[in-house]
């Protein structure tokens, strides 16, 4: 089965710093972490503390030839991807970060890891649209038989993509927060990096989206840190890293999970054996970071509601068909 003919796609990338003088471009998902701390009165306030933050994480992962906890900082770049359908408009396709190590004894950069947030209007669309229609008239909740299929198309051919080849010497990993809905298991398994291994019974609809996009998850819960960690990868999460470059997506994503689920990641007890996550748990410490969280689930409706509008309904039908040639 060929594409059609008429059908040609092509990606490109734009990378800024995120620091201090952060500003969201007009592309960008207003939900995203890094957007959501550059917004409001304290904005250079919250960008300065949230990557004080990830700088003193990192430096208590890294620990060795570091006796004063500040050999090592990281700077972060936003990689925004955009797409072009046909030769149209390019469309806000993800937004990822990557990770680079700088190491203030040697005066060297250090390559980082790529992906650790991931932000996407075609998923906002998946979750905020396409899911609560399909379960707005059922009993049980339930996926579509197509749910992330396009989007896992969109996202495997940016891998594999000259694009990203290019830029990128490894596939990314994405970390997120572990799911309310599943409990967690904790496993004798220890990695003196990533921490102890939790696992679960049953994937949850994040881990089968994941899936469709070309990945598999792992469950950890790093040393110093109070739950675990989802970690969305290509490949050997534990073996085609770096101890350094591991830290790195850890203290970024561990630091952005303290500051958005606090309930979870900044609880005062740690995950036991048996560990749900919960929102709705009291006994936890909250960071110095102004955040909106009813803001972002509003937001969220509206950006996928965007996606749908300026991506999904223009393309539709050429979109399904080289969705079905691509998983062929």
């Amino acid at each position: 089965m060929s594409q059609p003919r008429n059908l040609t796609t092509a990606f490109s990338i734009n990378s800024i710093p995120f620091d201090e003088d952060y500003h969201p471009a007009e592309s960008t998902r207003l939900t995203t972490n890094f957007a959501n701390l550059a917004r409001g009165t304290t904005r250079r306030e919250n960008l300065r503390n949230a990557l004080g933050m990830i700088d003193n994480r990192f430096n208590a992962l890294a620990s060795w030839d570091n006796p004063r906890a500040d050999r090592y900082s990281v700077k972060l770049d936003i990689i925004s991807v955009e797409m072009s359908i046909a030769g149209g408009k390019a469309f806000p396709l993800i937004e990822i970060l990557k990770t680079t190590v700088v190491d203030h004894e040697t005066d060297t950069l250090i390559e980082g890891i790529v992906g650790n947030n991931f932000s996407s209007y075609v998923r906002d669309y998946d979750f905020s649209v396409v899911l609560p229609e399909h379960n707005c008239n059922e009993p049980t909740f339930s996926l579509p038989d197509d749910f992330g299929d396009l989007h896992g198309s969109l996202f495997k051919s940016f891998l594999r993509s000259d694009t990203y080849r290019c830029h990128f010497g490894k596939p990314p990993v994405i970390c997120i927060s572990a799911s309310s809905s599943k409990t967690y298991h904790r496993t004798a398994n220890r990695h003196p990096i990533m921490g102890v291994e939790y696992r679960q019974d049953e994937p949850s609809s994040t881990d089968r989206y994941f899936a469709k996009m070309g990945m598999q998850v792992r469950y950890f819960m790093p040393p110093g840190s109070v739950a675990p960690l989802a970690f969305y990868f290509i490949g050997d999460l534990l073996g085609d890293y770096s101890s350094l470059q591991l830290i790195s997506t850890i203290s970024t994503m561990d630091t952005f999970q303290r500051i958005y689920r606090p309930e979870i990641y900044n609880a005062n007890a740690a995950a036991g054996a048996l560990y749900q996550p919960n929102l709705k748990h009291q006994d936890y410490s909250l960071t110095r970071i102004v955040y909106d969280r009813d803001e972002r689930s509003r937001l969220a409706v509206e950006q996928g509601k965007f996606a749908e509008e300026h991506f999904i309904k223009p393309y539709r039908a050429v979109l399904a068909q080289w969705s079905a040639n691509a998983a062929v």
